[in-house]
């Protein structure tokens, strides 16, 4: 596990002290970075009391956290961030880091908010694309580490926006819809069953708009689960809109998996 800390400037900066101090303070580069290694020397003890088996390494890195963590994480096999910058609309925006990267990223990115639950219920999306799957994968794994079950939602009205008509209620024989989508459930939750038998599922097909489906099943959850792919030429700059309201509105700590090009 590597833990990065980026400092966006390089030179010193004026540090205003307390007003019993009459004059501001130069803080350098120098104990900037001496400061900022603390941090991270103090974070590392807390990983390592945690989990005594992972490897903890450090970066301390000056330049833009966007490309520096775009860099570092190219090959990594996971990328964490927290959920916003320093505002105080913590939950109505995201940091510009942090949406960033979520938008341009190929590898898999968690965005953690506050209450992670021990255990709990892993939601994930099911539409029955290559990214789907990666997501579903994804959410087993997850769910199979911290023994939480996997609610598998499908959003019936998931269509592609060139697909789109007006629809009638009376158009469609809805106990066959439910079918053909709890059969295409079942086809993808195949092979992460297989891998993980001790994962318990609950399947749920809902008539509902996709991110308003999920968004509801997430209020409980541990971690919601989406696949990212952008049904556009420009898929990888911009987020799918599935994805792109679950970001900014999701409950709980988020993934968002994609499949590389």
């Amino acid at each position: 596990m590597l833990i990065v800390h980026v400092l966006r400037e390089s030179m010193p900066q004026l540090v205003y002290v307390p007003i019993t101090t009459p004059l501001p303070e130069i803080v350098g580069e120098e104990a900037v970075r001496a400061h900022a290694e603390s941090e991270l020397s103090t974070l590392v003890t807390e990983c390592e009391s945690l989990c005594p088996n992972v490897d903890v390494e450090t970066s301390l890195c000056f330049g833009h956290p966007t490309e520096v963590l775009s860099q570092l994480g190219a090959d990594a096999e996971l990328v964490v961030l927290g959920p916003s910058g320093r505002t105080g609309l913590a939950r109505a925006l995201l940091g510009s880091t942090t949406a960033h990267l979520v938008k341009t990223s190929t590898r898999p990115i968690v965005v953690v908010r506050d209450g992670l639950s021990e255990g709990g219920r892993v939601v994930v999306g099911v539409d029955g694309s290559p990214t789907s799957v990666k997501a579903i994968e994804f959410a087993f794994e997850f769910a199979g580490r911290r023994g939480g079950d996997v609610i598998a939602v499908h959003a019936w009205s998931d269509l592609p926006v060139d697909a789109l008509a007006p629809v009638r209620a009376w158009d469609y024989n809805w106990r066959q819809v439910r079918a053909e989508a709890e059969g295409m459930i079942d086809k993808c939750l195949e092979e992460p069953q297989r891998a993980h038998p001790n994962v318990r599922v609950e399947r749920v097909v809902s008539f509902d708009g996709p991110a308003h489906a999920l968004l509801e099943e997430a209020k409980d959850a541990a971690l919601l689960v989406v696949g990212s792919h952008g049904r556009g030429v420009l898929r990888r700059a911009l987020l799918g809109s599935v994805s792109h309201a679950v970001l900014y509105h999701a409950p709980c700590t988020l993934a968002v998996v994609r499949v590389e090009d």
